[in-house]
C-alpha cells in the first residue's frame, strides 16, 4: 500500500517568462511525491491541484478504494501558482507581492510542472496518467494538449478545457462580492477584506452544490447540523485565504482558452492534439462545468469517452474524498485507464 502523509516540498525554478509577457521572479513550485518511480520512469501519475485548495486536498485520490493505493505508481502532486504555496501574491518578493503579482495562465502552470518533472526524473519519463478535479482537471487537459507524446491517459473530472461564458459570469459574481468590500483597496489592503471574503464564500456555496443537494439536505452527510452551519463553514474557509491569491487563481481559470494558450487556430485544433486515452467525467448536476460543454469538448478529442458522474452533489461531487459514491465512479474510471 502507498504511504499517505502530508508533506510540502519546494523546488526553485528561477525566473519564468509568462504568457502575459511578464517574468515571475524566483518562482518556486510546491509539490509532494507518493510512491517510487520505476527504472523507466513510466509509472508516473500527475495530480495538479484545484481552485481554493492545496495538494493535500487531493491525497484521497491515492487513499482507500483507489487503484493508486497499491503503491505500483509514483504519484506527483503539484500546487497552482497563486494558490498560496507555490509562488503567489501572498508570498512573492516585495516587487511582485499582492496586487503587483503577474497574471498566470494554465499553460504557465503546466510548463512549470514539466520543468519540475524534468528535474526530478531526467529527460526520459512518461505520465501513465494525469488526473484532477476542477482546475486540476483543466490542467490535466492542457497537459495532454501541450505534451501529447508524454501523456498516456487522462481522467479530468468536473471541468472543461475552456472557461465557457456562463462559467465566466459565475466567477465574475463571486469576484464582485469580494471586491465590493471597501477594505479591498484594489488589492492593496492593509488588513484582509473580511466582509468581502465572507461574501465570496457564501455566494460560492450556492454554485458549488446542486439544487438537489440543498433540497435533500445532503449537507448533513458532511456533518453539518443546519444549512447555516454549512454557510458559516464556507465563510470561515475563505477567511483563511488571501484575497489576492483567490483572485489570482480565479483569473487563471477565467483565462482558460486552449486555442489562444496553445497558439493554434481553434478549439478543435487544440483538443485534437490530444493522443492520450481519455475518460472525461463531468458532473451531472455541476452548475458551471456543465455536461453540455464537456460533451462538446469531448467530441473533439480523439480516443475520448464522455462518462457522466452521477451525483446530486453538484460540482463538489468530484471533490476528492467528499462523496464515497462519486469517488467510486472516479476510481472505476481510473482503474480502467491504468489497466
Amino acid at each position: 500500500m502507498i504511504e499517505i502523509k502530508r508533506e510540502k516540498i519546494f523546488m526553485e525554478l528561477g525566473d519564468l517568462l509568462l504568457d502575459s509577457g511578464r517574468t515571475l521572479r524566483q518562482a518556486r513550485i510546491c509539490y509532494q511525491i507518493a510512491g517510487t518511480p520505476n527504472a523507466a520512469h513510466s509509472n508516473l501519475v500527475l495530480v495538479p491541484s484545484y481552485y481554493g485548495g492545496t495538494h493535500w486536498g487531493s491525497l484521497p485520490l491515492v487513499g482507500a478504494g483507489s487503484p493508486l493505493a497499491d503503491g505500483q505508481h509514483c504519484v506527483v502532486f503539484t500546487n497552482l501558482f497563486g494558490a498560496g504555496w507555490s509562488s503567489s501574491p501572498s508570498n512573492a518578493g516585495e516587487d511582485q507581492r499582492g496586487a503587483d503579482f503577474p497574471r498566470i495562465s494554465l499553460m504557465d502552470n503546466v510548463r512549470a510542472q514539466k520543468q519540475l518533472l524534468d528535474r526530478l526524473f531526467g529527460p526520459d519519463w512518461t505520465l501513465r496518467l494525469v488526473t484532477g478535479w476542477s482546475m486540476g482537471g483543466m490542467q490535466t487537459l492542457y497537459w495532454a494538449m501541450a505534451y501529447p507524446e508524454r501523456v498516456r491517459a487522462i481522467l479530468p473530472f468536473c471541468c472543461t478545457a475552456r472557461c465557457w461564458p456562463h462559467n465566466r459570469v459565475f466567477l465574475e459574481g463571486v469576484k464582485a462580492a469580494l471586491c465590493a468590500d471597501s477594505d479591498w483597496q484594489d488589492g492593496r489592503y492593509a488588513a484582509p477584506p473580511e466582509r468581502g471574503l465572507r461574501a465570496f464564500g457564501r455566494a460560492y456555496a450556492g454554485w458549488a452544490y446542486s439544487q438537489a443537494f440543498y433540497r435533500r439536505e445532503l449537507w448533513r452527510e458532511l456533518g453539518f447540523g443546519s444549512l447555516e452551519a454549512l454557510l458559516d463553514f464556507w465563510e470561515q474557509d475563505h477567511l483563511q485565504q488571501d484575497a489576492n491569491d483567490l483572485l489570482c487563481v480565479l483569473e487563471t481559470w477565467q483565462s482558460a482558452d486552449p486555442a489562444r494558450l496553445l497558439g493554434v487556430g481553434s478549439l478543435e485544433q487544440a483538443l485534437g492534439r490530444i493522443q492520450a486515452q481519455a475518460i472525461v467525467m463531468p458532473g451531472r448536476t455541476d452548475l458551471y462545468f456543465t455536461v453540455e460543454d464537456a460533451r462538446h469538448e469531448t467530441s473533439l478529442i480523439p480516443r475520448a469517452e464522455l462518462r457522466v458522474l452521477e451525483s446530486d452533489w453538484g460540482h463538489c461531487a468530484g471533490g476528492p474524498g467528499r462523496s464515497p459514491e462519486a469517488m467510486a465512479q472516479v476510481f472505476a474510471a481510473m482503474g480502467e485507464l491504468l489497466a
